[in-house]
């Protein structure tokens, strides 16, 4: 044993002893660690408390309450049921309320399964391929089990919680100017602000080409979520380490306190397979699942024993709001997705204190991945990736004290350091980050400004300026993490680690005796660690026998309970309005992004709406939006309508308006996802590969459809643009990666390659788009069309528009008509059909019977009056909305200008409602006939379920009166001056009552007797009622 431990020191000394003398950083002595700290005292972090509770203790074996066992067709009801019924049973003392257990099996759910609760496990009989095997099947990209507490969140601070010492790296304790209001046991953030002194000193202001897209202050702060465990006067001491130092030249830290009552803990998944059904025919199929488990505001959280197959994304992803996890002993097998960006991220973290050991990833691409400022500490110990397409590392800024301890990359790159390039502003993805005892076919080690990260005896070929000892060597101790797990807790804490042996004994000039040992055992293949995570159960059995656990099926149903508010409101055109529920509809609508955005968390949210946007294994705004939270942000809003069209692109690095064609398919996300399927076969303008015009992508078209059935429970519309003229004019780089370019499918479309860009920058192919004589082309936008109609085949509260900005030519929206007609024929459907063109080709479709017939919704947002005159830019003319707008001087149009319009075109089409673009559209526009007027949303129910009773009464619509009525009954005139209204055809007394604009409220002010001309009692807007 002496002899072994000189040797360790030797190891570890003898760089900088005998090679010009670098400083130690850690050196390892009697079985201890000793640290090494540079002058501002920052050293090694301590990476053991990284994992479930800490690590302080072990993962429990919670008791079966719950089995499940395998059924023919979708499970996903029963074993939600069975995770709900669990999750509201009393936890005992250690707050476990016990495991739902899957017996052996397939398991098909077609939905995803939600863990909301803590305390609760899903356990299954084994990870094996005969064992408990839970499928993800359809074609839905959901994460197959989603672990979510509530994002309840609650913090609160002071100008005196400021730290404004230096505190480095590593380091538990610091001082606060006061710490009056915090006490031991307080659970709080230690927060260091991304300062503009920072990113300066780190070059993060520009990434290249002069062009901006660096950090911005405020967008990469760093969150230690840590516990107070003990306060001497101001001082402070925190339950683990901070892992960037603070600097008060850099702004300093500060700390929170919070209370979190909605984060969940003690939840874990176990002893069981995961898969995903996938095209066997399409090995880049990307329509089934995408994440396996992902975790948000959790913590004391932990997978094990679980093998996945088959998903596109991650197996594992734990996100922001998570500390204290532990994924161990689990295998990811064959993976299907493009090889593109955002893909296969197979154990992927931006918590803090995670824990990945024994892990195995094959053909992945960041195989072991830390995301955007992960606080840390984080620590992969004794993984492999096998054969991964990229490399492995944190692949997002500032992830900083991440651990990789015996990991091996075998195929491929390990990486601390930069990532360049101005598309994903990453920068420094690794700071103060430890390589330990790992190999890989590179290993890049580079010190940021202001931080460092470590290498210790890697193997491999090196890269980078970061600190490196004993390179193509072994170290001691074998595992770091296990080295300060032992200092801190004892030889019993790191026997429950069970860790795979590695002998690692000096064989380089072995006795005799030895080597024919050495050479008799080369006979048989080295230990592998795959082999030795699928054999956990034999050295950890987890409980999977039911017992006497309740049965699923005695666990009643929960009964679906539809309240009035979520009945169906169905979209109707009522005597010339569109209304719902017999009221008119009212309120604008809002659009949706369709480029531009990122998945900082930060960030995320302030980038609008989305129905067709996603992110692999996210959920929320600026992600993959939330369908009941997109209705939600609509009705707060005062928005009666969603607009929605394609995005301009689907990779957001397009976004930098370049054309050219990417070198790879790193793809950012968020995903701007369009309508048609890829192929699976060769290689589009944006890396990925060849959109199939014919086929159509599935997950958008349910995103559409799940958000039209949204519409009907909560009084909302869709409004459908079929297309997105945006893609084929103007900028070049709208056309370089849409799915019709020549270049980007399997189709023969027959545009131009390479494009005939005007001025090598722009784009004119919108009069060969529009052109239905092309019979490839022709036969596309038919099928496409009716796609658009099939898909909303049993929605009512979805209109459908030709285009978004569309001034195309008449033939085209002809063509629309006629194909919607073929289509309505054929399947006896009766969609609401919006015309929304410019005036020339609008008025000559109104003017032809049998199309005109078609044409539900007249949508004014192509042309318009204003006191300057009319801005009518006619239709196949190659120019944009906006580049038509840009040579009108004559503004937009105002409420009485859009009263006019109405009054005009409801006199001439009594039977189509009129809806428009504008927000200016209020009362006057309403009393002119026109539907989805912008009024508030306290506007008395009464009058809304009025109005559709009523028609434009033209006699008495003139000098700035607007008036409708049902003869015999009622009246509702809007007057920008105290008026009178002939009332000499009507007999009996009316109801006087007055509409305040304001808020919509109606005020009673007696009665007047028809039969002649009235006096109206002022200004505004006043309804007469007949009495009865």
């Amino acid at each position: 044993m002496r002899i072994w431990v000189l040797y360790a020191l030797w190891v570890l000394w003898t760089p900088w002893a005998f090679a010009g003398q670098p400083a130690p950083v850690l050196t390892y002595n009697a079985g201890r660690l000793i640290y090494h700290p540079d002058a501002q005292g920052n050293r090694i972090p301590d990476f053991s408390h990284a994992g479930y509770a800490g690590a302080n203790k072990p993962i429990p074996n919670a008791p079966v309450r719950v089995v499940v066992n395998a059924v023919p067709g979708d499970s996903t009801e029963r074993i939600q049921r069975a995770l709900d019924y669990v999750g509201g049973l009393e936890p005992d003392a250690n707050g476990i309320r016990g495991a739902v257990l899957l017996l052996k099996g397939r398991h098909e759910v077609y939905g995803g399964l939600i863990i909301s609760n803590s305390g609760v496990v899903l356990r299954g009989q084994g990870m094996g391929e005969d064992d408990t095997t839970l499928v993800a099947a359809g074609l839905d990209r959901r994460t197959l089990i989603r672990v979510v507490g509530r994002n309840d969140l609650q913090w609160r601070t002071n100008a005196n919680w400021r730290i404004d010492d230096y505190v480095p790296v590593g380091a538990v304790r610091f001082r606060l100017r006061q710490a009056d209001g915090l006490k031991q046991g307080d659970s709080i953030f230690v927060v260091r602000p991304s300062t503009r002194e920072w990113i300066e000193r780190l070059g993060a202001t520009e990434f290249g080409g002069g062009v901006g897209g660096g950090w911005r202050p405020g967008s990469r702060d760093i969150a230690w979520d840590r516990v107070i465990t003990s306060i001497e006067g101001d001082e402070i001491t925190i339950d683990a380490p901070i892992t960037t130092a603070l600097e008060s030249s850099m702004g300093g830290g500060y700390v929170r306190r919070y209370e979190w009552p909605g984060c969940i803990d003690n939840i874990g998944i176990e002893n069981l397979r995961l898969e995903s059904t996938f095209d066997p025919a399409n090995p880049k199929d990307e329509n089934h699942s995408w994440c396996a488990i992902t975790m948000e505001q959790a913590r004391d959280a932990w997978v094990r024993q679980v093998t996945f197959k088959h998903f596109a994304g991650s197996a594992v992803a734990v996100y922001e709001s998570c500390k204290q996890v532990t994924v161990q002993d689990c295998l990811s097998l064959a993976p299907v997705s493009e090889e593109g960006g955002y893909r296969r991220h197979t154990f992927f973290t931006m918590g803090q204190q995670t824990l990945f050991m024994r892990c195995f990833a094959e053909n992945g691409r960041h195989d072991f991945a830390v995301g955007h400022c992960a606080a840390g500490p984080n620590a992969f110990v004794q993984c492999e990736a096998s054969l991964p397409l990229r490399e492995s590392g944190p692949i997002e800024s500032w992830a900083s004290g991440v651990l990789y301890d015996n990991v091996n990359i075998d195929g491929n790159a390990l990486a601390l350091g930069f990532r360049p390039g101005n598309n994903g502003a990453i920068g420094w993805a690794a700071a103060n980050s430890v390589i330990w005892q790992c190999s890989a076919s590179v290993i890049r080690c580079w010190n940021p400004p202001g931080a460092q990260n470590w290498s210790f005896g890697a193997w491999a070929g090196f890269e980078g300026d970061g600190i490196w000892r004993s390179s193509n060597d072994f170290v001691s101790p074998d595992s770091l993490y296990a080295g300060q797990l032992r200092d801190r807790l004892g030889a019993e804490a790191v026997a429950r680690l069970q860790l795979m042996p590695r002998p690692r004994e000096e064989s380089s000039n072995p006795p005799l005796d030895r080597a024919q040992e050495l050479a008799a055992a080369s006979h048989q293949p080295a230990p592998v660690l795959k082999e030795y995570i699928a054999k956990a159960a034999e050295r950890e059995p987890i409980p999977s026998e039911p017992g006497d656990a309740l049965p699923v099926e005695r666990i009643p149903s929960k009964p679906v309970l539809i309240s009035k508010s979520e009945a169906r409101q169905h979209l109707v055109v009522t005597n010339g309005w569109l209304t719902i529920n017999g009221r008119l509809l009212i309120g604008g609508s809002s659009g949706v992004t369709w480029w531009r955005g990122n998945i900082r968390p930060s960030e995320a949210p302030t980038f609008g709406l989305g129905v067709t946007r996603f992110v692999p294994g996210r959920i929320g705004r600026g992600y993959t939006d939330d369908l009941e939270q997109v209705a939600d942000t609509l009705i707060a809003g005062g928005r009666a309508a969603l607009d929605h069209n394609y995005g301009l692109w689907y990779d957001r690095r397009r976004d930098d308006h370049e054309r050219v064609r990417r070198m790879d398919g790193d793809v950012l996300p968020p995903f701007y996802e369009q309508p048609f399927a890829r192929s699976g076969q060769g290689r589009a303008w944006d890396g990925l590969s060849l959109y199939d015009l014919t086929r159509y992508n599935p997950w958008y078209w349910s995103r559409l459809r799940e958000f039209a059935e949204v519409c009907a429970r909560r009084g909302l519309v869709l409004f459908h643009q079929n297309y997105f003229q945006h893609n084929i004019l103007e900028a070049g780089a709208h056309w370089a990666d849409f799915p019709w370019r020549s270049a980007n499918n399997i189709n023969n479309t027959g545009f131009p390659e390479p494009p005939p860009y005007a001025g090598d920058k722009r784009i004119f192919q919108a009069e060969l788009f529009y052109d239905v004589t092309h019979p490839v082309r022709r036969e596309l936008h038919r099928r496409y069309i009716r796609q658009c109609l099939d898909n909303f085949a049993t929605n009512s509260n979805v209109i459908q528009f030709t285009s978004a900005e569309f001034t195309g030519p008449l033939a085209f929206m002809e063509f629309w008509i006629d194909t919607i007609a073929e289509w309505e024929r054929e399947v006896s459907g009766a969609p609401l059909i919006a015309l929304s063109a410019t005036k020339d080709v609008q008025d000559a479709i109104l003017s032809d019977p049998k199309r005109s017939a078609v044409v539900d919704v007249i949508d004014f947002r192509y042309w318009w009056r204003t006191d300057a005159g009319e801005f009518a830019p006619p239709g196949g003319k190659n120019l944009a909305p906006r580049q038509f707008e840009r040579q009108w001087r004559g503004g937009r149009p105002n409420d009485r200008h859009l009263a006019g319009m109405a009054a005009e075109y409801r006199a001439r089409y009594p039977d189509k409602p009129l809806i428009c673009d504008f927000d200016t559209a209020g009362w006057e526009w309403v009393c002119a006939g026109g539907s989805m007027p912008r009024l508030p949303r306290t506007t008395d129910p009464a009058l809304l379920a009025a109005i559709p009773h009523m028609q434009p009464w033209p006699e008495a619509s003139t000098n700035g009166v607007r008036a409708l009525r049902a003869a015999g009954s009622q009246m509702l005139i809007y007057a920008n001056e105290r008026t009178s209204v002939d009332l000499s055809g009507e007999t009996g007394m009316f109801r006087v009552i007055t509409v305040d604009r304001r808020t919509g409220s109606v005020i009673p002010r007696g009665t007047i007797e028809a039969g002649s001309i009235v006096e109206l009692p002022e200004a505004g807007i006043v309804w007469l009622r007949k009495e009865r």
